[in-house]
């Protein structure tokens, strides 16, 4: 097997392998062009090599190469693996363990966040910008020519105009060949038609980037897509990356950059709010929020058809972007949300992230056997991945808005209490109301601090939490209540209330609350009631966001909490766990596929036999075939028992009276396989007789397969009722052991779990542990499409599971890396080819 890396048409460089004769280990060679060493192409080949030689049972790469070739052997070393060096007559023999390990998966990871990072920075960071189809006479590339210039671009411009020879005051180009300097970015508002053209003029000419806000591609059809697709594999053999098409541009502030090349109406001030929108419109609605919050923007990207530069990549390049605090996203769709889970948790550490994810109501519905599956609704694995992340969701724009104002502006809450401060008392209990639902919490003053507000309004309705003020208070009582509060210590964050009235200044009381919140380290919210342009509060560097009504006050304010306790909260560790076997486990599966390509349930006792070899506790059974066995296995077991069907066609056992429980002699087994044989008829083919488990609190744990996602994990109150109540919740892989943690607790049902009216509380240590092997199982077995374990029986003695559904698929997919384009990475030493030992010879004549 080979791999190439090919530009403009050329391969500039080759990874390949031989295998060997005892098939599970092969011999591996790189040839990189000399031009592009030092690029981190053998590195990346490698990746590539290595993940598609696991897929094809080779474990072990074999190379050989001088003993001086030191950059040689540092690709080997800097991809991962394990390897053994052995040097004889001048020759290193390396023998590589192309196992994924933890320093194999960190080092790829690095290398792509680097590579990303290093590309994005050089679209957004461009030296010198050229604008093909910039008109004499307006249209959207004229457009976006004028705002480059009235921006200050610190770089040259160039119009590329066939039809004239000097645009808005600069020499203008035919073509992008015949530019005299070289070029770092191109934006593209051309005719669909002759964009590919000026795609391999640009390649030609040796554009590093582009920006293509030309529509009439993938969001009109088919045939738009196909076009779409040779654009971008024609601009990736150019070396060039592509923001969009079908978007409004990019922007950055950075004085050192000052690059406007969109073509809104009015550019964003400086600032220190980064945006990416997969919507154009809705992109220039946020640049007109920032104006008008009095919030800056440090670089923006409508990402159109996200073609190829991505959030991720935009992620990324923000967590290093100096000039960036907060992240604000506008996403219809996730191009790889598996690397998203990677990204958000590292830059969500210290640096928040907001978003609005559009299509939660996907139309229609699937229709799904497994409780699990129904449950499962198309906007589950987002919630699921925004959560583990750290990522702050939002439901539309204005949350977006508010919530990113809110980050960019104040502090971060140390905690849930919260103090009311207005001029209308109605207006506090509707605060604390909204704060109440939100989860938050409104803590009673303490005497000192009651006294110091009765004494900053002597005519004060009511100084416990809310604080009325009274109608008529001014300035002066806003800011002496406000900063007392503050200062005291007890309370994370506050809410300022005001409902205009005709004998109060309301520009006084909104100067009053900013200076209040100059002087606090806990973030300050103001509301001023009904007014459709509330006033803005600034003082001394510092904004106040600034609402209509107390109810999205207290929204935006427990979303930032949330954050804030999200990041506080221990990342966790994947835990190893004891008493896995996982050959044995594929063996049960590859049995149960045997003669079903298109999949099968399993039947019970394949499916107990799945579940024991990954170590998880099943309630003792036997599988019986007749009405006498049933009674010997349930007098073998011990009585009492429940009789189940044990045909993998019927997962709703219990539907149609294929369950019987308590049954407490042998002539109760007997008389009920007989009748439930007569019941059935042919669709039973044998039964379960099994141990009734203790009581105890019962529990689901699932898995459902999401074709973006890959396995999601659910947890929740279970029994036959799963549905109805819907008490349940998810989580995506990996699931780490804090993950399970917050996963046990987070269920309505989670007090049962720790003791309810004198119940004594169940081994909790048991059930995480429960949900950490059934998610080692699917990130191991990914044919498992759907697994039920319901009900999982939890009690102080452990958790047990009593019933198991699970749903087997043929896995087509192969996990070996694509390269989607040529990425500079870290420079990294020059290395001299290796090759294998038969053309060694040839290769140094």
């Amino acid at each position: 097997m080979a791999f190439v890396a090919v530009l403009q048409d050329d391969i500039v460089a080759v990874a390949r392998y031989d295998r060997l004769v005892d098939g599970a280990s092969a011999e591996v060679a790189f040839v990189v062009a000399d031009a592009h060493q030092g690029r981190g192409l053998g590195t990346l080949l490698l990746e590539c090599l290595a993940a598609y030689a696991r897929a094809q049972g080779i474990t072990q790469f074999v190379a050989e190469t001088l003993t001086h070739n030191r950059r040689m052997l540092d690709v080997f070393h800097a991809a991962g693996f394990r390897d053994v060096r052995q040097s004889e007559h001048g020759v290193v023999t390396v023998t590589m363990e192309i196992i994924q390990t933890v320093e194999s998966l960190a080092a790829v990871e690095e290398r792509g966040w680097t590579a990303a990072v290093r590309s994005v920075r050089r679209l957004l960071r461009p030296r010198s910008v050229a604008v093909v189809g910039a008109g004499r006479d307006g249209g959207i590339g004229r457009a976006i020519l004028d705002n480059v210039i009235a921006g200050g671009f610190q770089g040259p411009v160039y119009p590329v105009n066939p039809r004239s020879a000097q645009v808005a005051g600069l020499v203008a180009y035919p073509s992008v060949g015949d530019i005299d300097g070289d070029v770092d970015l191109a934006v593209l508002a051309v005719p669909a038609r002759d964009v590919l053209q000026v795609v391999d003029d640009c390649a030609t000419k040796g554009v590093r980037d582009l920006v293509i806000v030309t529509s009439g591609f993938g969001e009109m059809g088919d045939a738009g897509a196909a076009m779409e697709r040779t654009v971008v594999e024609h601009a990736h053999r150019g070396g060039m990356r592509i923001v969009g098409p079908n978007c409004i541009g990019i922007v950055n502030t950075a004085a050192a950059v000052r690059l406007n090349a969109t073509f809104i109406d009015s550019p964003p001030e400086p600032g220190h709010v980064a945006f990416a929108s997969q919507s154009g419109a809705l992109g220039i609605a946020m640049l007109e929020w920032s104006r008008g919050a009095g919030i800056g923007v440090s670089s923006f990207v409508s990402m159109g058809n996200k073609v190829d530069v991505s959030s991720n990549d935009l992620i990324r390049y923000w967590d290093q972007d100096s000039d960036t605090d907060v992240i604000l996203l506008y996403l219809e769709s996730f191009g790889n949300p598996r690397d998203f889970a990677r990204i958000a948790p590292r830059v969500a550490r210290h640096k928040p992230i907001v978003a609005v994810k559009a299509g939660r109501s996907a139309a229609g519905g699937r229709a799904a056997a497994s409780h699990t599956a129904s449950l499962a609704t198309p906007d589950t694995a987002v919630d699921a991945l925004f959560h583990q992340a750290g990522v702050i969701r939002v439901d539309d724009l204005r949350q977006l808005f508010e919530v990113g104002t809110l980050l960019a502006t104040q502090p971060l809450p140390r905690g849930p209490r919260v103090g009311v401060v207005g001029n209308a008392g109605g207006a506090g209990i509707l605060a604390a109301d909204a704060l109440d639902a939100a989860r938050l919490t409104i803590p009673e003053f303490g005497p000192r601090l009651a006294e110091t507000l009765r004494g900053a309004a002597p005519l004060v309705a009511g100084v416990s939490n809310p604080v009325d003020l009274g109608a008529g208070a001014g300035a002066d009582a806003y800011r002496t209540a406000l900063t007392a509060i503050a200062a005291s210590g007890e309370v994370d964050a506050l809410i300022a209330i005001h409902a205009p009235v005709r004998t109060v200044d309301t520009g006084a009381v909104a100067k009053a609350i900013a200076s209040a919140s100059a002087s606090a380290d806990i973030p300050v919210i103001a509301t001023f009631l009904a007014m459709q342009e509330p006033p803005v509060p600034h003082a001394d560097g510092r904004t106040v966001p600034s609402f209509a009504f107390v109810e999205p006050a207290a929204e935006a304010l427990a979303a930032v909490v949330g954050y804030a306790r999200w990041r506080e909260r221990p990342p966790g560790v994947l835990p190893v766990l004891d008493g896995i076997n996982a050959d044995a486990a594929r063996a049960v599966v590859a049995s149960a596929l045997d003669g079903h390509p298109d999949g099968c349930w399993m039947d019970a006792d394949a499916a107990e036999a799945l579940l024991h070899a990954y170590g998880i506790a099943t309630a003792p059974s036997r599988l019986v075939g007749s009405a006498s066995a049933a009674a010997r296995a349930a007098s073998e077991i011990g009585i009492p028992v429940a009789l189940k069907v044990a045909s993998g066609s019927i997962v709703h056992k219990t539907d149609v009276g294929g369950v019987q429980l308590g049954l407490r002699t042998a002539a109760e087994v007997r008389d009920a396989y007989a009748a439930m044989a007569q019941r059935l008829g042919g669709s039973m083919h044998s039964a379960i007789v099994q141990h009734m488990v203790p009581g105890g609190v019962e529990l689901i744990i699932g898995v459902v397969q999401d074709p973006l996602f890959g396995p999601l994990i659910m947890f929740g109150s279970g029994g036959t009722a799963v549905e109805v109540f819907g008490d349940r919740a998810f989580r995506i892989l990996p699931l780490t052991d804090v993950d399970a943690h917050e996963l046990v607790e987070s269920i309505r049902g989670a007090p049962l779990l720790h003791g309810h009216r004198g119940a004594p509380p169940v081994d909790i240590a048991a059930v995480e542990d429960a949900l950490l092997r059934v998610a080692q199982l699917a990130a191991d077995i990914p044919e498992v499409a759907e697994m039920d374990l319901n009900p999982v029986i939890s009690s102080p003695s452990g958790a047990v599971v009593v019933d198991a559904k699970v749903r087997v698929m043929p896995w087509q997919d192969r996990p070996w890396l694509s390269v989607r384009h040529l990425r500079r990475a870290e420079p990294q030493h020059q290395q001299e080819p290796s090759v294998p030992r038969a053309q060694a010879e040839e290769h140094r004549s």
